[in-house]
Order: C-alpha cells, then sequence, then structure tokens
C-alpha cells in the first residue's frame, strides 16, 4: 500500500490578495512565465488520468490545492475533479486538503468543501493589526473580517480546517496576545509558517523570521499550552506536535526535519511539475505530467539536481545535542529558524535547551498512551 500526495497549483501564481511577505509571488516572478493562469480541463483530466495509473488498490493519495488562491480556479474546477476521482476504483483511499485565505468562502463554498471532506487550511495572522497590515486585496483594503467571517462560516458548515499563521517578526513579539486570540476564538489547531527572506536576497524582508525571534516566541508560547496541556485542555500548534512525536515514535512529522529535502510533487496549472513549493523554478522543471510519467519525474535529472544541492550545515551542529532533530534545518527556512552559517545563535537549539524536559515527559506520557490503546 503506497501513500502519495499530490499538491496542485489549479490557479497558478493568481491571487485576489496581495500579501506583503508572499514566498510564491517571490518564487513565481523568477520564472519565465510568473503565472500559467487557470488549469484546462484537459490537463486536469490527463493529469488524474497519468497518476491513477500509478495507483493500485489499497492505495491512499491526498491532493492538496494551493496557490496563488486555489478558489480563483472557480467552484466548478473542483466539482469536475471530485467528480472524476469518484468514480476510481472504489478500493482507492482519496482524500482532499485546500489552502486558501478564505476571502471567497461563501455558503456554496462551505457546502461542497464538508460533503466533499475536503481539510481546509485558512491563511489568518491571528492579530488584526499585523494581518491587516499585511494581507489585503488588489485595492489595499483589510481583510481580517473577511477572514474571521469566514471561519465562522466554515464552524457553522462543520467543514474541518485548521490556521496557518505566518509568523513574521512582529507577531513573534507577542506570543502572549497570540495565545489570548487562539483562546478566544477558540482556534483548536494551529500551524505557524515562517515567514521567509526573499529566495536570493537575504537580509531584505523586515517581515522576514529571525532565529532569536523564533526561539523567544515558541518558549512563552510553550508555557501557555503546557499549563493547558497539564489541565486537559490540548490545542494543536503544530510545532510543539511535530516535536513531541519525534521525541515518541522517532519519525519525523513534517517536512525539513533531519536536514535533508524529499522528493515531492508540485503539479502548476498548465501541468508542468516541481519538487518543492518553494521552489517551483524553470531549472527544477520535472516535465510536464500531460507526458511525463511520476517515475520518469522522480529520476529525472533536475529532480536529482535539486536533492544533491549542497547543503552546508551552519557549524553550530557540530556541536548540538538536538542536531536529530533537524539536520540544519529545512534548506530554504534556515535562515529563518537554524542560522545562517555564521550566526552563534540557533532558533531551534535555544527553544530545546529550554524545554527539552518538559517536551519528553510528554512524548513519553503519548507512548505510554499508545501502547495502552493499541496493546
Amino acid at each position: 500500500m503506497k501513500n502519495v500526495s499530490v499538491m496542485i497549483k489549479p490557479a497558478s501564481s493568481l491571487c485576489n490578495l496581495q500579501c506583503k511577505y508572499c514566498f510564491y509571488s517571490d518564487v513565481s516572478g523568477r520564472r519565465e512565465i510568473p503565472s500559467y493562469g487557470i488549469m484546462q480541463q484537459d490537463t486536469m483530466e490527463k493529469m488524474l488520468h497519468v497518476l491513477e495509473s500509478g495507483l493500485d488498490p489499497g492505495d491512499h493519495i491526498t491532493f492538496g490545492f494551493q496557490g496563488g488562491e486555489p478558489a480563483m480556479a472557480g467552484l466548478e474546477f473542483y466539482r469536475k475533479f471530485t467528480g472524476i476521482t469518484a468514480g476510481w476504483d472504489e478500493r482507492l483511499m482519496v482524500e482532499y486538503a485546500f489552502q486558501t485565505n478564505g476571502v471567497l468562502l461563501d455558503d456554496e463554498w462551505c457546502g461542497f468543501l464538508k460533503n466533499n471532506r475536503f481539510l481546509v487550511g485558512i491563511s489568518f495572522d491571528v492579530l488584526r493589526g499585523c494581518h491587516d497590515a499585511v494581507r489585503t486585496d488588489r485595492s489595499g483594503k483589510k481583510t481580517y473580517q473577511q477572514v474571521y467571517d469566514a471561519i465562522k462560516r466554515m464552524e457553522r458548515y462543520e467543514v474541518e480546517y485548521n490556521v496557518l499563521c505566518t509568523l513574521t517578526n512582529e507577531i513573534a513579539g507577542k506570543p502572549g496576545r497570540v495565545w489570548e486570540n487562539m483562546l478566544r476564538m477558540d482556534l483548536k489547531f494551529v500551524q505557524f509558517t515562517p515567514c521567509l527572506d526573499e529566495l536570493d536576497h537575504p537580509g531584505e524582508s523586515s517581515y522576514a523570521l529571525t532565529p532569536d525571534r523564533f526561539a523567544s516566541f515558541y518558549h512563552e508560547l510553550f508555557q501557555y499550552w503546557l499549563k493547558d496541556y497539564k489541565e486537559g485542555k490540548y490545542r494543536s500548534v503544530k510545532f510543539f506536535d511535530d516535536v513531541v512525536n519525534y521525541l515518541a515514535f522517532g519519525k519525523p512529522t513534517c517536512c525539513g526535519m533531519g536536514g535533508h529535502c524529499y522528493p515531492q510533487l508540485v503539479i502548476e496549472a498548465d501541468g508542468s511539475a516541481y519538487p518543492c513549493d518553494f521552489y517551483c523554478l524553470d531549472k527544477y522543471c520535472l516535465g510536464n505530467i500531460s507526458d511525463t510519467s511520476v517515475q520518469q519525474m522522480m529520476t529525472s535529472a533536475a529532480m536529482k539536481e535539486f536533492l544533491q544541492r549542497p547543503h552546508k550545515q551552519p557549524e553550530l551542529c557540530g556541536t548540538c545535542g538536538f542536531s536529530r532533530f533537524c539536520g540544519g534545518g529545512c534548506k530554504r527556512m534556515q535562515r529563518e529558524v537554524c542560522c545562517s552559517g555564521t550566526d552563534s545563535r540557533c532558533g531551534y537549539r535555544l527553544f530545546l535547551q529550554a524545554n527539552i524536559k518538559e517536551l519528553e515527559q510528554i512524548a513519553e506520557a503519548e507512548r505510554r498512551w499508545l501502547c495502552k490503546n493499541h496493546a
């Protein structure tokens, strides 16, 4: 039985917002063709045919839709998509994930997402002032209230969702307020994504996270989280979950843990495929799904070049007792989370040094619970 995950960008880099820190705008702007527009139905059908042909009964496939803004492909695109997969062998397990800014999620959208069991990741920066300063529409209009309303609408329709908060340097300086808002809104699943510098211009973005801010944010947030955890009030913060799971079971649960890249499949709106969302660049194009098999893509020269890129570990890693957690970290996030190679401080290490005892105790409790309930 195989577990297959495919990221699809049905609206390419098109977006109805103009977020000041958007990493995909930076990436796509470096291609000869920044946007491939909306995926055509024949491209969708060819893509699904190729993917289905590589699956066997019992296999599990997850389709993750991202952008840009994937809702700009229109609801009819997803109706056709799910209509095709509904006709696949019933022994295949198909799941959907959908990352959105939420602005287009009206009642019709929410009904569809619920009925087709989509897991929605909604981009929401939790603090109104921080969100509205950065996440505006094309006319400069603030969007916090629209996204908040979309979250409440999803809750009414019982759509499964989690919040994706871009952890900027400013937000990272306000962990107490972030936690207060998480409690006030009763946000049960939150993933903080480090705000990245531009691909080739480190140090130029005022929004990009720094290792010190990474450590101080998560250290303070962990104290609030831990207090509630001990009182039996669990709230998912993905970074804490990832560290606990690694301590408990020794297996990474997020890309980047381990310090090396894993081959992935990201399919743009024209059918072109890439090995990583952070590197959808012309030089790493693996081919086109309409005329290239998945096997050919995964063994292509572009994939090999991507996986074999040099990854110089910071000097700190050589003396770090926690190197097994990250191996120097995700290559794209290293400057924001770990260190650049010349820095004397690593955000990951600072957090673990301060909190490893409590994290190990939680991991041991998770192991015992699993053994007891799956004996």
